[in-house]
């Protein structure tokens, strides 16, 4: 396939143009301007709230199953059962 030429790059723009028109592709690179503008400001608040915020303290998965209780309600007993 190989990369592009110039003959190339000139007819792609030459169908932009038409499709687009002189007059509004200002407008429309203004608008893809102000959108990667928009991008970058919001990956940079995101790395800000990252630094700021610490990070959360999870327990053990171990812990947290000894401790729940079990679906009947009926705390586990760790004496075997008695039988009459």
């Amino acid at each position: 396939m190989g990369s592009f030429s110039l003959m190339h790059w000139i007819v792609v723009l030459a169908i932009i143009l038409i499709l687009f028109g002189a007059g509004k592709l200002p407008r429309v690179m203004g608008d893809f301007a102000k959108g990667i503008k928009a991008f970058k400001a919001g990956m940079k608040e995101e790395d800000e709230t990252e630094a700021t915020a610490s990070p959360a303290q999870v327990p053990p998965p171990s812990a947290a199953t000894n401790s729940a209780a079990p679906a009947g309600g009926v705390a586990p007993s760790h004496e075997p059962a008695k039988t009459v």
